[in-house]
């Protein structure tokens, strides 16, 4: 049998860490398990094109390597998201050429492309038929595309030749299987956090520490773009007649002005800006609300598991992947309009008993449902052979 020192996994992905997100806060948690469980872990994306962080070239770590190639447009991608065909000549041709490189190179250290997203798929279905690699694709979006689209006659070409397609949401394998992929090499999985680090701590002393004692603060982590809700939220802020209730903002994104700006005339907006991954508990503890007003059919969430691995109750969308993250027991999911949002989130302000029974089950919610054991499914794809 093969070892896992033997299995070499290659991680594709236009976006890695530093760059801020969903998928790139996973492939920390993806990597960081496959290299401490043995298995040669490599990964070749960008170097940050949507935030202005600077990051190494090549970083070696036990087990792990991650080589991260020079590309322009900070906050390009955000403007051609409108256009796929843009972002798609945009993201794909140049990463291809540099993997194709690096494969020439090591291709006898591979067994599995891991492509995360449909432009690292297209790029990894072509490398995994010239290296004679397994293909394994993740989707991590709702893509809302036309059956009959240009788009969906490419991801199907793209897809339907992956040994096995990952996808977070039964929502998401539906539109797969509608654009006549097999459903029988659709594997529905869930993300995780690493439950040692976001826990809960003294809620008391998190706000202490970060000055936000004698405040009802209800938490945004995410992109700063107009469909994850921003908009929506401030509007929220500004219609709020609460001066116990804040509104914090912690991530990065092409509307961070416009909060700053916003804070400074709106007394309960707090703009906080990007925070390091390992910072984010103390955020979450020493806030009471989570909050999600996604305006899209979000693919799954993961900040919705940090949050409810630290204890917060959830205030979503009901959207997309959301509804199959979290239930009732720890969550109210609505349309995401102003009222809606305001009408719930003064709800769990003045009612008690049902702001403690929520927050009172999103710990153990978590532990059942966010550990590494959903590393399993992945891991059961890289056995394709």
């Amino acid at each position: 049998m093969t070892s896992n020192k033997e299995k070499g996994i290659l991680i594709l992905s236009p976006f890695f860490h530093p760059n801020i997100g969903g998928v790139e806060s996973h492939l920390i948690d993806l990597t960081e398990y496959l290299s401490s469980n043995g298995y040669e872990t490599y990964v070749l994306t960008y170097k940050p094109i949507t935030t202005k962080d600077k990051a190494l070239s090549v970083e070696v770590k036990q087990n792990l390597e991650i080589h991260r190639f020079w590309w322009f447009g900070f906050n390009l991608f955000h403007r051609l998201e409108p256009y796929p065909v843009l972002e798609f000549l945009y993201l794909t041709p140049w990463l291809f050429f540099r993997s194709f490189l690096w494969m020439l190179k090591n291709q006898k250290r591979i067994e599995v492309i891991h492509a995360q997203g449909f432009n690292a798929s297209f790029i990894a279905k072509i490398l995994a038929k010239i290296f004679g690699k397994t293909f394994v694709a993740s989707t991590h979006a709702i893509y809302e595309v036309d059956p009959q689209s240009l788009t969906a006659r490419l991801m199907h070409w793209t897809l339907k030749s992956a040994d096995t397609i990952l996808t977070l949401s039964k929502q998401s394998k539906e539109e797969l299987t509608r654009l006549g992929l097999f459903g029988s090499k659709i594997i529905v999985y869930k993300y995780w956090v690493n439950q040692d680090i976001f826990k809960p701590i003294d809620k008391i002393k998190a706000k202490k520490q970060l000055g936000w004692e004698d405040k009802f603060v209800v938490l945004f982590v995410g992109r700063f773009i107009k469909i994850k809700g921003i908009d929506v939220l401030l509007e929220v802020a500004r219609q709020s007649r609460n001066n116990e209730i804040y509104f914090a903002f912690v991530g990065d994104g092409p509307m961070s002005k416009e909060i700053q700006i916003i804070s400074k005339t709106l007394e309960n907006v707090i703009f906080v800006g990007k925070v390091d991954n390992c910072e984010l508990p103390l955020y979450y503890n020493a806030s009471d609300i989570f909050i999600i007003p996604s305006q899209y059919e979000e693919g799954f969430g993961r900040v919705i598991l940090e949050a409810v691995s630290c204890g917060l109750p959830v205030i979503g969308a009901n959207r997309g992947g959301i509804p199959e993250a979290v239930d009732k027991t720890v969550s109210i999911l609505i349309e995401s309009t102003d009222e809606n949002l305001k009408n719930a989130i003064e709800e769990l302000y003045t009612n008690k008993t049902k702001y403690q029974l929520l927050a009172g089950n999103s710990r153990v919610y978590a532990l059942n449902h966010f550990s590494s054991t959903n590393c399993k499914g992945i891991l059961d794809a890289y056995r394709v052979n």
